[in-house]
């Protein structure tokens, strides 16, 4: 047991130093914006700093932006705000623009020294614990520990310098995730969204998926409505041609109507099995009869590529969960199949908690675009319109992979 806690203690330091280290970065940054701010605020003095309050401004917001994604991937999320102000007297009255001037002087500051500090400690530990194996090396007046005390004169000295490699380690263990919180603290409190600017934001967001949902119906409804009349309607006039013509024959050439009637019967099957095609791809049998991995593996079947499926469903979704998952994974294996010049892909499903994942990967040769009109537009509406996200990774040369995660309830 005191091996685990050991274990989870190292990793909480770790992670803390990663967060030290991510902030000392962003406390740059800040640094620089905050000097170019307050040397925009004395050149407006004179007059000429007017033109460079734009800048100055927009500077100032992309890095705190950068602090609130930073934040937001350790504890919670911090939203960003309205584009940054570009008239001067509109920036003198933006409250979040203040707030975020206050938080790039702490943190370009103390957030600056905390996180140096912070990363010292672990090369302490290494300086002073082995400090007994190379003192000799060094001249006798920088032969002490790092803070400049005691100084080594001989093996017993020496090893008191390295005991000091325990202290740091101790605070390596403690210290850091207190100091990781303490440099994070300015930017949870200043960054933060004022009231209402969360349900501003949510809004808006499904303002826009909503519309990307009816843009996406009134899709499928164009796109059903094609098939059903270059398709399905086109076979039936042709059977009924047939029938009349057959009717026709029926007195004069009993043999010829025969022909023609069995015609007629080729086209007539052929129109259902156009029929049974449209409507398997507005809700596939196979997914209301069984389950969502069965109709992946169906679908998969089908495709020319070779497709390896792994997929685990514990319970059932909702069925429009389970639709946009089937539609989601139809389009982007007829992707792989016509773009991607892929040999192989796998289709992956998992349920977390209340989220479905469906990743879809190939080898093809890469260079996917999700703008690129490609279904990979239609995909991520699809997925939208239910809350959920699509993350596309498609560097030239392969491998593609997409990541579609959708809300499926508790």
């Amino acid at each position: 047991m005191g091996r685990l806690r050991m274990a989870a203690r190292l990793r909480t330091a770790l992670d803390a130093l990663e967060r030290l280290v991510g902030g000392v970065g962003t406390a740059v940054l800040a640094l620089i914006a905050l000097v170019t701010c307050i040397a925009t605020a004395a050149a407006c003095l004179v007059g000429v700093g007017l033109v460079i309050v734009p800048f100055a401004v927009r500077m100032l917001r992309v890095v705190a932006d950068r602090e609130r994604d930073r934040l937001s991937r350790t504890g919670p999320e911090l939203l960003g705000h309205l584009p940054a102000p570009v008239r001067v007297k509109d920036a003198i009255g933006d409250v979040a623009l203040r707030r975020e001037l206050a938080w790039a002087a702490i943190h370009g500051t103390a957030g600056l020294v905390v996180g140096i500090f912070a990363i010292a400690l672990p090369l302490n530990v290494l300086r002073d614990g082995s400090f007994a194996l190379w003192w000799r090396l060094v001249p006798p007046a920088d032969a002490t520990s790092s803070v400049g005390f005691p100084h080594a004169t001989d093996t017993a000295s020496a090893l008191v310098v390295s005991s000091f490699g325990l202290v740091w380690l101790v605070l390596v263990f403690y210290a850091t995730p207190l100091l990781a919180r303490l440099q994070e603290a300015p930017g949870r409190r200043l960054l933060a969204p004022a009231p209402g600017t969360d349900l501003m934001l949510r809004v808006a967001e499904l303002t826009a998926t909503r519309a990307a949902a009816l843009d996406a119906h009134a899709t499928e409804l164009r796109r059903i409505e094609r098939a059903l009349h270059d398709g399905t309607q086109n076979r039936i006039v042709a059977v009924n041609v047939l029938l009349g013509a057959a009717r026709r024959a029926v007195a004069r050439d009993p043999a010829g109507a025969d022909e023609i009637l069995e015609r007629a019967q080729g086209a007539a099957e052929a129109a259902l099995a156009d029929l049974r095609a449209v409507v398997r791809t507005i809700l596939p049998p196979v997914l209301t009869d069984r389950s969502l991995p069965d109709a992946l593996r169906s679908l998969a079947a089908t495709c020319p590529v070779p497709v390896d499926v792994d997929a685990e469903l514990p319970v059932r979704c909702a069925a429009s969960v389970e639709a946009t998952a089937y539609f989601v994974a139809a389009e982007a294996l007829t992707n792989v199949a016509k773009h991607s010049g892929a040999e192989h892909a796998t289709l992956r499903l998992r349920r977390t908690g209340n989220q479905l994942h469906l990743t879809v990967t190939d080898d093809g040769h890469g260079g996917a675009d999700a703008d690129g009109g490609s279904g990979l537009t239609g995909i991520r509406q699809r997925a939208e319109a239910h809350d959920g996200t699509v993350d596309l990774t498609s560097p030239q040369g392969g491998p593609t992979i997409l990541r579609v995660s959708i809300p499926c309830g508790s």
